[in-house]
């Protein structure tokens, strides 16, 4: 099992099985909600899924495509997201996880100082 929750600890969530694959994702949207350059997803079955506290400090936010961004409404910490053509899966951020991510960063030889390779390992 593994577990995690929103920075202010409002929320917190489990669910069963592996952790991985790991998703990067860099569209427009996702680098809005998430502040950042990338979004870092890992799938989760939504049947293994559970939120074990703070449900009623989810926020949700309904994108025109059916995609639901759940975030904690106390800290604005993204949690997961769904789709509603896609019920069997949710997206979990992987910062929000209680498990250690090792990232190892390494140039890729013959390639622009840049170009980068990640070997990533997720440590319960």
């Amino acid at each position: 099992m593994h577990s995690g929750s929103c920075l202010c600890g409002a929320v917190h969530y489990e669910f069963d099985g592996d952790v991985g694959p790991l998703v990067f994702c860099h569209c427009s949207r996702c680098r809005k909600a998430q502040g950042g350059a990338l979004a870092a997803v890992v799938p989760v079955a939504t049947s293994t899924f559970r939120i074990t506290a703070g449900v009623e400090s989810l926020g949700d936010y309904v994108a025109p495509s059916g995609l639901h961004r759940r975030f904690c409404r106390n800290c604005g910490s993204p949690i997961f997201t769904s789709r509603e053509n896609l019920p069997d899966v949710v997206r979990v951020r992987v910062g929000t996880l209680a498990i250690t991510v090792k990232l190892f960063v390494a140039p890729i030889a013959g390639t622009p100082s840049s170009y980068t390779s990640v070997v990533i390992t997720f440590v319960p």
